[in-house]
């Protein structure tokens, strides 16, 4: 018997062709078909989740200080001690006793690719003695290379960086025992885009992603709550087997479809969260938020009369209507004192835009935490998102205003913040928030000299850069210099009782001073 040929098409649902013609209704209801249902992601136990995962493994880990962090995924590893020499990329290691800081104690860690060392002297001590291999990466650099990783991109061009060692190839990859360094950076390649200086940085995709979700569907379908989305949704799409850990695992359709954060494509496995969550630095408001004192933040003495002047003046730089960020230490007091017919709203790089008052105690939320790793409220109109879209509204200039504190600060506003000699804590979002100067104005707030008495205003930065020519402002205790890049510094204030002659005594720049100079407060 000869072979037939069919052709089929469909007119109005129903296919025609064919010797002879035949109707047939199609029902259309594939999209929904009960057969995808039987889809289930979930499995039994962290431990199987993480079973296939090999030696030498890249692993990505979701997570900001202890906000995010799929501690049940990582506990599981760390029970598995044979599979070790992983290359580990998050924000940052967690604490000693918590998030990767375990599987750094355990030895597990071969690498490390993070923007911040912080407070785990754990991760410090292994990376400065040449324990492990540490790749430092401006946090918003780090979020967009895994963006890009799961996006299919290779590379792309940021502003962030240049002229930094990140740029130049002089980061400490390795080092030895004796505390000196074995390995360097490599340099990398920078191109002109409209007059600016980029970067280039490669993607990063991993081998598996270990992801904390608030809930999971049976198809993987993610959704994260406040600021624990951070890095979670990047490295869950950068990762060839993304396994999440959630808080709660619902029936498909529980999830509102609007309200999926990371779409169940991306997600291999999904397991029950066990552990708890935890916060890195409790902060709270002494008072009600609505009988809060203006001085409850400050210190006393003469911290506290430092501290408050140069608070009181950088509060001064806000104009109503403003997004600012603000970095840790005094620059996030500044709101405090800002004038009642002044509204302003508060970034946080860890991807909160509308930053409330810290909490009253007993009313905190390990979901909700600032870029110190504090704990924070969300004002009216706040909205959260991941650490890509935080970084990415920080480099193309819809932030107004960054105010930062400092180490030191060249005549012609190259910054230096996130380095000591001997000591290396990471830049963090530094880099990122000083990109791009002539959209973001940034403000430095510090003390004019260091606990030596040594100057802060410099001809040139000893310390390694965070930005070259960034900065438009400085407020120390004693001043208020304004910064051009060709000009150099301006004196425009003076704090009470100071006088021109001692802020050049303790100023080893060089300076003009204003036709009038003004008081700071």
């Amino acid at each position: 018997m000869g072979s037939t040929k069919l052709f089929v098409r469909t007119v109005g649902g129903v296919l025609r062709g064919g010797k002879g013609t035949q109707s047939i209704l199609l029902a259309r209801t594939f999209s929904s078909s009960t057969r995808r249902f039987n889809i289930d992601k979930v499995v039994p136990s962290a431990l199987e989740a993480i079973r296939d995962i090999p030696s030498g493994s890249t692993i990505l880990s979701g997570g900001f200080g202890l906000c995010g962090v799929p501690n049940t995924l990582i506990k599981a590893l760390v029970s598995q001690p044979h599979i070790k020499d992983l290359t580990c990329v998050s924000n940052n290691a967690g604490i000693d006793t918590s998030g990767l800081g375990l599987l750094l104690a355990s030895g597990q860690i071969r690498k490390m690719i993070a923007s911040y060392v912080g407070e785990n002297k754990t991760f410090e001590r292994k990376y400065l003695t040449g324990e492990i291999d540490l790749e430092l990466t401006p946090q918003g650099t780090l979020a967009e290379r895994c963006r890009a990783g799961g996006a299919g991109i290779p590379a792309f061009y940021t502003p962030a960086a240049v002229g930094t060692w990140v740029q130049t190839g002089e980061l400490p990859v390795r080092y030895k025992p004796d505390g000196t360094v074995a390995v360097l950076s490599k340099p990398k390649e920078v191109r002109e885009f409209g007059g600016r200086q980029f970067v280039m940085e490669e993607a990063i995709v991993g081998d598996y992603a270990l992801v904390k979700a608030w809930k999971a569907d049976k198809l993987g379908n993610c959704v994260f709550r406040h600021s624990a989305n951070n890095f979670n949704g990047v490295m869950g799409r950068a990762g060839k087997v993304t396994i999440v850990e959630a808080e709660e695992i619902v029936e498909v359709g529980e999830l509102e479809p609007s309200s999926v954060h990371l779409p169940g494509v991306y997600v291999s496995k999904v397991v029950q969260a066990v552990e708890g969550k935890g916060i890195e630095k409790l902060t709270f408001s002494e008072e009600p938020v609505e009988e809060a004192t203006d001085k409850s933040a400050l210190g006393e003495g003469k911290t506290f009369t430092k501290r408050d002047l140069i608070v009181r003046r950088a509060a001064k730089e806000f104009k109503n209507g403003m997004y600012a960020n603000l970095g840790i230490g005094m620059p996030m007091l500044a709101p405090n004192f800002v004038g009642k017919d002044v509204s302003v709203v508060l970034q946080s790089e860890n991807g909160i835009l509308g930053l409330g008052p810290y909490p009253v105690k007993g009313k905190e939320d390990a979901d909700l935490i600032n870029a110190g790793k504090e704990t924070v409220t969300l004002a009216a109109g706040a909205s959260v998102f991941g650490s890509e879209e935080s970084f990415a509204m920080i480099r193309s200039g819809r932030i107004d205003l960054s105010i930062l504190g400092a180490m030191q600060v060249s005549a012609k506003g190259d910054l230096a913040s996130w380095a000591l000699p001997g000591k290396i804590k990471g830049m963090g979002g530094a880099m990122d928030l000083v990109s791009n100067p002539k959209r973001t104005r940034v403000v430095v707030t510090m003390e004019h000299t260091d606990r030596k008495g040594n100057p802060k205003i410099l001809d040139a930065c000893t310390f390694p850069l965070t930005g070259p020519a960034c900065v438009s402002r400085i407020i120390t205790d004693l001043c208020v210099f304004d910064v051009d890049p060709v000009q150099g510094l301006t004196l425009i204030e003076l704090a009470e009782g100071v006088t021109e002659e001692e802020v050049r005594s303790k100023t080893q720049a060089s300076f003009k001073v204003a036709e009038k100079v003004g008081k700071m407060l």
